[in-house]
């Protein structure tokens, strides 16, 4: 480790400092070219062949597969969009559930001939197939109640607050990407509409003196039945209309205190959250009558794509993750790492999709390599510079590479938050 600046010499230091950041570099760059996929491969130890959960997607996959008689199958919306599979899947990762997923597309793509009707649905390990997600929530609770928390345990008043959101939430347009968010028409519900829902919301969250969720200090049902619609809430209010922030702790004080209790939930903000990136991009394509975004609306999402750059650091919770993985060896030690990882398994997709992409403008404006070699050696040295949660290993190719990536990818589809996050970070540290 090179020695603080003020306990060296005024004339000798950057003599020895020069000398010192040469080798470093050069000692990289020697690193670099000596690696492998196979040297990356086992760094990741025990993680990289622990056996991965099943997860089949059913555009790829169309064929029918041999369902478990040990395991329920959950089928979701392929793309982590539908709020209704979101609460299914977060029960599901809360209870430390075993469990098979089949994603489905929901977006007028192909589906499997196995399969129909809407998301979520679920297969039982008798064979039996349940739909709604509700039902398959409380459902889930009581076959599994010796998996804790147990969602249910107050289930008057947990019935209760899950009631409160028919009336609470406004009617607005149906859309699984932008939920009770945009009127038939495709403009966007008035500002007053939504401060009234978050208001009414947070007076909700005021009935109960313990807090911080709906039912008391520990998550319920009534917190996954809200999650995923507060979670959008959260990112994409503040694209439609400057400045509505659900997360203002001065307006809508026990709203923020949830939010901040969610975040501490190892399953939901390790994997099954979206992040702030996601929620601005699919709105883009989804609300405004699937047209052009406005050029208000788009000056907002300018605006929160620079600061979502900027929270990146915040959402990494390096504990918060050790105990979200003490229950899954498939994952590892950490976001950084757990981002090279899904890099690693998937490296011949993205490098498809690259080679798909490498005369678009973005690509070329970003210096990427049009090379297939060159690319990979990239895509390696992004992997290592994210095993080591080491800037010093980021070439600058290798940066631009995690930049283009951070364009590309939708959270929770590729990854969870946390590691997502990891990858914003370096996309920013040649930047």
């Amino acid at each position: 480790q090179i020695i603080s600046v003020l306990l060296w010499q005024e004339h000798v230091c950057p003599f020895i400092l020069s000398r010192q950041a040469s080798g470093l570099r050069n000692n990289q760059s020697n690193q670099l070219r000596a690696l492998s996929w196979s040297d990356l491969e086992s760094q990741f130890g025990s993680a990289y062949e622990a056996p991965l959960p099943i997860s089949i997607d059913s555009v790829l996959q169309p064929e029918k597969p041999s369902f478990s008689t040990e395991r329920p199958t959950l089928f979701r919306e392929r793309h982590g969009w539908c709020p209704y599979s979101e609460r299914v899947w977060l029960t599901l990762e809360l209870k430390n559930i075993d469990y098979d997923t089949i994603r489905i597309d929901n977006t007028g793509g192909p589906r499997p001939s196995y399969f129909a009707g809407t998301t979520p649905q679920m297969k039982w390990p008798d064979g039996r197939m349940q739909r709604e997600s509700l039902d398959l929530v409380r459902d889930l609770d009581a076959a599994y109640a010796d998996s804790l928390p147990f969602l249910f345990q107050n289930s008057k008043e947990v019935e209760y607050c899950i009631s409160q959101f028919q009336s609470i939430f406004p009617r607005a347009r149906p859309s699984s990407r932008a939920a009770f968010l945009f009127q038939y028409n495709g403009e966007p519900l008035w500002r007053g509409v939504f401060e009234e829902t978050l208001q009414k919301t947070d007076e909700l969250l005021n009935e109960n003196s313990e807090g911080p969720f709906f039912c008391g200090s520990t998550i319920s049902g009534a917190d996954v039945a809200w999650a995923p619609f507060l979670e959008r809430y959260r990112y994409q209010l503040p694209c439609l209309h400057n400045g509505l922030e659900p997360n203002d702790a001065n307006k809508y004080p026990n709203l923020a205190a949830w939010y901040s209790a969610m975040d501490q939930v190892p399953a939901y903000a390790c994997r099954v959250k979206g992040d702030a990136s996601s929620w601005r991009k699919v709105l883009s394509m989804a609300g405004f009558g699937n047209a052009f975004v406005p050029p208000e609306i788009k000056e907002n999402m300018e605006f929160l794509a620079e600061k979502e750059s900027m929270a990146a650091k915040s959402t990494i919770d390096n504990k918060l993750w050790a105990e979200y993985t003490s229950f899954r060896p498939y994952l590892a030690n950490s976001p950084h790492a757990e981002a090279a990882l899904v890099m690693t398994r998937n490296r011949k997709a993205i490098s498809v999709d690259a080679s798909k992409r490498a005369n678009d403008t973005m690509w070329k404006e970003r210096g990427l390599p049009t090379i297939e070699g060159e690319l990979e050696k990239t895509m390696m040295e992004l992997v290592q510079s994210l095993i080591h949660d080491d800037d010093a290993l980021l070439t600058e190719r290798a940066a631009a590479l995690a930049g283009y990536l951070d364009e590309r990818m939708c959270v929770p589809r590729d990854m969870g938050a946390m590691p997502a996050a990891t990858m914003k970070l370096l996309a920013r540290v040649k930047a």
